[in-house]
Order: C-alpha cells, then sequence, then structure tokens
C-alpha cells in the first residue's frame, strides 16, 4: 500500500519548503518531494546564496586594494578563487542541512526523487536509482521553481557559455566576460567577475537595464557600473554566438544596424528564467497552463483542479525567493481553513551589487501610465553623515507618495546597504503609512537610515540636510 498525506509539496525550494513546515505546523501530514540531493532549491543551491557569498568576498577583495587610500597599510591584496568557491559551497552546504533539520524538528517527511502525476491524487516519486514509488495525497502544491532561459538556436555548456548556474562556478577568472542581458542576475555575476579582474561587457536589446525599474534609478545605477569598468552597449541584438578555440564569438547588431563582433573566454547568457513545469505529467492531473507555460491559479492559488495548488516562479508574478515564501506560507494556511494573503503591492526587490539598489511599490512611469497624481522626495547619499564617515557615499533615496494623502506608492534606493532599508519602507507601506509618518519617526544617528527620513522630509520639500 501507498504512504497517504494530506498534503505533498512539489519542490524543495523556498517556497516549497517554506509551504510545507507552515503545514506541518498547522496540523497537516506533510511530505515535500524534491529532486535534488539537497533541500533548499535554486535559490540555496545555484541561485542567491552562492551568489552573494561571492558578491560579499569579490567587494570585500575590491575594497582591500583600496585601504591604503584610507590609512591603512597592507602588503599585496590577492584572492585564491579556489579557496573562495570552497567557502561557497560551505555556506550552500550549511544552509541546505539547516533546512533539513527543520523538517526534522517539524516532522515534515523529505522524499528524494523526481515527482510526477499519476493522477490528482497520487504522486510518482523516482529516485536516483530509477526505483518508483507512489504516493497518495489529498492536496497538491506545485512548488517546482524556473530554469534559466537561453537564446534561440544556443545551449549552455556552463563552461564557456553559462547561465548563472556556471557563472557561479568558473575555474578560472575569464581575461574577457561578455553578459547578454542587463538585468538583476546578469549585473550581479558581472560585477562579482569584475572585481576579480575580468573585462565584463554587458549587451542589452533595450535602451536601458534592469527592466522594470525606475527610470531615474537605472539611469544612475549603469554611470555606477560604467565608473567601476563595466562596459554597456545598448539597444544591441545578439544574432549569434559561437564557440572557439579562445571562448566564444557574438556577433551582434547595434541601433545603427552595424554588425559588431565581440570575442570573449566566457559568454554569461541572462536573458530571463521561465517556470519549470516539465516531467511534472500535469496532463494527468488535468492541470492547466497559461500562453507563458506557467500553472494558472486563482488568488488562492487554486489551480483549475481542486485540491492542487501552485506557487511560485511557476505561477504569474516576480520570480524572487521571498515572493514564494509568501505564497508558501499563505497557501498552508488557506488549506488549513484559515485566510492566507499576499500583498504583491509590497513585495521588495534587490540588486546586491556595491552599491546594493532596491525597490518597492510603483516607479515613477508606472505612476503616471496609471495616471496617478503623486510627490516625490529625494535624499542623496553625498548628504548623510554616515555614509561620507565611511568614504560610501554614492546613490540616493526616493520616495513616491500621493499627492492627495500622502500615502507612500514607492520607494527607490541606490546606496550602500539599501537592501536592508527597504525593509523600512515595507512595513510603512503595509500599514498604509504616509511620508510624514516616516518622516515624523526618530532615526538613529549617525545611519545610513537617516536618508529615509530626510526623503520623507523632501517629499513636502523640508528636508533639513540637503
Amino acid at each position: 500500500m501507498s504512504e497517504k498525506f494530506q498534503a505533498v509539496v512539489i519542490g524543495g525550494g523556498p517556497g516549497g519548503y517554506v509551504c510545507a513546515i507552515r503545514l506541518s505546523q498547522l496540523g497537516i501530514k506533510t511530505a515535500c518531494v524534491e529532486s535534488r540531493e539537497s533541500l533548499g532549491g535554486t535559490c540555496l543551491n545555484i541561485g542567491c546564496i552562492p551568489s552573494k557569498n561571492l558578491l560579499y568576498f569579490s567587494e570585500n577583495f575590491h575594497k582591500a586594494k583600496k585601504l591604503t587610500n584610507l590609512g591603512i597599510e597592507v602588503g599585496e591584496v590577492k584572492f585564491n578563487l579556489e579557496k573562495m568557491m570552497k567557502n561557497k559551497e560551505k555556506a550552500v552546504s550549511t544552509l541546505t542541512k539547516g533546512v533539513e533539520f527543520l523538517f526534522k524538528k517539524n516532522k515534515v517527511t523529505h522524499l528524494k526523487g523526481v515527482a510526477s502525476f499519476r493522477s490528482k491524487n497520487e504522486i510518482s516519486i523516482v529516485n536516483k536509482e530509477k526505483k518508483e514509488t507512489i504516493i497518495e495525497t489529498d492536496n497538491v502544491i506545485i512548488s517546482t521553481g524556473s530554469e534559466p532561459v537561453s537564446l534561440p538556436g544556443t545551449k549552455f555548456d556552463e563552461e564557456t557559455i553559462v547561465s548563472s548556474t556556471g557563472a557561479l562556478s568558473l575555474k578560472k577568472v575569464p581575461k574577457k566576460m561578455v553578459v547578454v542581458g542587463g538585468g538583476y542576475i546578469g549585473l550581479e555575476m558581472g560585477s562579482v567577475w569584475s572585481r576579480l579582474g575580468s573585462e565584463v561587457h554587458v549587451i542589452e536589446f533595450l535602451d536601458h537595464i534592469t527592466p522594470g525599474m525606475d527610470k531615474e534609478i537605472s539611469k544612475e545605477f549603469m554611470k555606477i557600473l560604467q565608473k567601476q569598468g563595466i562596459k554597456f552597449h545598448m539597444q544591441t541584438k545578439v544574432e549569434s554566438i559561437k564557440k572557439n578555440k579562445e571562448g566564444a564569438s557574438i556577433l551582434t547588431v547595434n541601433k545603427e544596424g552595424k554588425k559588431v563582433n565581440f570575442e570573449c573566454n566566457v559568454v554569461l547568457i541572462s536573458v530571463g528564467r521561465k517556470s519549470y513545469t516539465k516531467n511534472l505529467n500535469l496532463d494527468a492531473a488535468g492541470v492547466s497552463l497559461d500562453n507563458k507555460k506557467r500553472i494558472k491559479t486563482d488568488k488562492n492559488f487554486l489551480t483549475n483542479i481542486k485540491n492542487i495548488y501552485a506557487i511560485g516562479d511557476v505561477i504569474q508574478g516576480p520570480m524572487l525567493a521571498h515572493k514564494a515564501e509568501e505564497e508558501g506560507i499563505a497557501v498552508a494556511e488557506n488549506i488549513a481553513g484559515q485566510s492566507g494573503h499576499v500583498n504583491y503591492d509590497v513585495i521588495p526587490g534587490v540588486i546586491y551589487t556595491s552599491p546594493e539598489v532596491a525597490a518597492i511599490g510603483k516607479t515613477e512611469e508606472q505612476l503616471n501610465e496609471l495616471n496617478i497624481k503623486y510627490k516625490i522626495g529625494k535624499f542623496p547619499f553625498m548628504a548623510n553623515s554616515r555614509a561620507k564617515a565611511i568614504d560610501e557615499s554614492e546613490g540616493f533615496v526616493k520616495i513616491l507618495s500621493d499627492q492627495t494623502t500622502d500615502k507612500v506608492l514607492g520607494a527607490h534606493i541606490i546606496g550602500n546597504h539599501a537592501g536592508e532599508m527597504i525593509a523600512e519602507i515595507a512595513i510603512a507601506m503595509e500599514f498604509g503609512a504616509s511620508s510624514e509618518d516616516i518622516a515624523r519617526t526618530c532615526h538613529a544617528h549617525p545611519t545610513f537610515s537617516e536618508a529615509l527620513k530626510e526623503a520623507a522630509l523632501s517629499v513636502d520639500k523640508r528636508a533639513i540636510h540637503s
């Protein structure tokens, strides 16, 4: 007889494992099926965590070379790529084992193997030894994440033509790297290898980087990255990528229609990700997809089949780990008869370059498109005492509020610690705060967060320090 569960989560990434833990906390007998040997999904294994590890240590290497200018004299600063990669793997291993511990603590059954539907209540699991196990369940939550998109006619080999996965594990620093796509992932990984000595070129089809970001922030971000040595080729289309002895040759067409060839050692293709639903045998359960091959769900994450739910990258919305986590908790509480909910207007996004870039809520462009009247408050970090004191004064804070009610509609930050600072705005927006609420809240001095207060004051043109 097959084992019977009240809920089975397919996928052990941030959305899936959080969902499984919450289900079990709510007294629901739960199993989580993961095809990898380790839990944590793309995020912990080959995404968020290892990339932030490399970003942090490459940033410290870059800063260490400038210590003499700050009165700290050291010898020649070098880096050891092999040690750096081992440290990255250690961080990944520690965190993935931590999720295994959380499963044991919360009595979640962890099943290893590739899951697929036999019916809406039966799941087949095939492990690495090709042994099949069938389990029964009352409810299924699909949380299988996403995978990198390549260009037509181009395949990843993860050595010369790489996705973000390969870019995290290069065996040596490429003399020249070309990044195709000016989005979050490409710019983060480009920053890592640029700091370690690679000549990095970014090819972008649009006339701006970071599509969907507030344009003013995007322009400032590009200027800062250019100062760091990254070269940008905007409004340029990739025609073909061919491998050669030295690496790869990339044929492009620029905005004037001129063909330009780029030679490089490594090309990172970072043009987006797509929902990972293959091998699930969704037809056996009758689950419907939309025209972008994402799983269709209602506001409660329920598919067209009344006991099957989907969350995270396989459904509509930003492909962010924390968005998937919120959905995982919400769907678990819905299954338990509670009222799970995700406020999609208050989901922050962060780019972990140096300086960091963080955003939440609406951009100016979106507000103009929606014909919403708004006020702007801005404050530069060059006028922030903490930023000046530690020589980290690039960037600014921008707050957008409703012209009539003063309710905060969005915030955009470029600067050190932006990823941490955006949480204050998230809380303010979740509680429906006005810019005046932030402005009248006492902030510790000297801190980077004072720039938030000053930007809020600036909404009504009463900033003190600029």
